[in-house]
């Protein structure tokens, strides 16, 4: 039946079912714009349009070009700026790079990256020793500590589960990691060691990645220059354990790391 008809069926006017429609339209609308609103405020505008998008998907059937206007015209766009950090480490005895940017797995704890950054933003020099599996951008292991040394880099790696036969573990050519402690711990877990390039951060590109999202999305985004140190370690717990639980990844079907592994399984 055409519109027309159906009016004529009703008993109302073409112009009176138009104002419905219409009106339904602009509260959808509405709806929509206030739903977006408290997504970028929950997720405090680490998100960008895409990912908005995604989680908005999961109730409505909506457009990405519709989020990305309606976040343009509130200035709800993500507001994480990347701060790249100088690469630090001398190297002593260095293996072979055997992940050579691979940075695809198939199985949970097959290939595992680590490395160490800095956090300036407290009472004192703090550092962040992390461990991620590329299976699903999780990270599995982590410690913080006032001293850049051996002893702090196998703390980490003590917090590691039972892991896979030919597991490989992936550094830079820091001398805590090419160290005979950590060389010795390293073989004693199994592990194959793998390491990247003399001045080449890129092959280790996604451990660089979380530590530089770990800064943006929380002491960058919320302009830390100087806190307390207890406030440093509670905001770098809190984003592992929001990194790894709630945050969605595009590579992952929009879940985070832990769904992603759950779902697998």
């Amino acid at each position: 039946m055409t519109v027309q008809d159906i009016c004529l069926h009703l008993g109302i006017s073409r112009a009176s079912y138009y104002r419905w429609k219409n009106k339904e339209k602009e509260e959808f609308k509405e709806q929509l714009e206030r739903q977006i609103g408290k997504l970028c405020r929950k997720h405090k505008y680490r998100y960008g349009y895409r990912k908005i998008t995604a989680l908005l998907r999961q109730e409505y059937c909506i457009n990405h070009k519709a989020v990305q206007r309606i976040m343009q015209k509130n200035q709800w766009q993500c507001r994480v700026k990347v701060k790249k950090r100088k690469n630090t480490g001398q190297p002593y005895a260095v293996a072979d790079n055997l992940l050579d940017r691979n940075f695809q797995s198939d199985r949970p704890l097959e290939k595992l990256v680590t490395d160490v950054t800095y956090l300036p933003y407290g009472q004192k020099q703090l550092y962040l020793s992390s461990i991620l599996d590329l299976y699903n951008g999780e990270v599995v292991a982590s410690s913080i500590g006032d001293k850049q040394d051996t002893a702090f880099v196998l703390d980490t790696l003590a917090q590691l589960p039972t892991l896979p036969e030919n597991c490989i573990l992936h550094s830079d050519q820091g001398s805590v990691y090419t160290s005979y402690e950590y060389q010795k711990a390293v073989k004693a877990k199994g592990i194959t060691m793998s390491m990247s390039r003399k001045g080449t951060p890129a092959d280790n590109a996604s451990i660089e990645s979380f530590h530089s999202s770990l800064k943006s999305e929380t002491f960058y985004l919320n302009s830390i220059d100087r806190t307390t140190t207890a406030i440093v370690e509670r905001t770098v717990e809190e984003y592992i354990h929001y990194y790894n639980n709630i945050r969605i990844q595009t590579k992952l079907n929009n879940q985070s790391p832990i769904q992603y592994r759950q779902l697998a399984v």
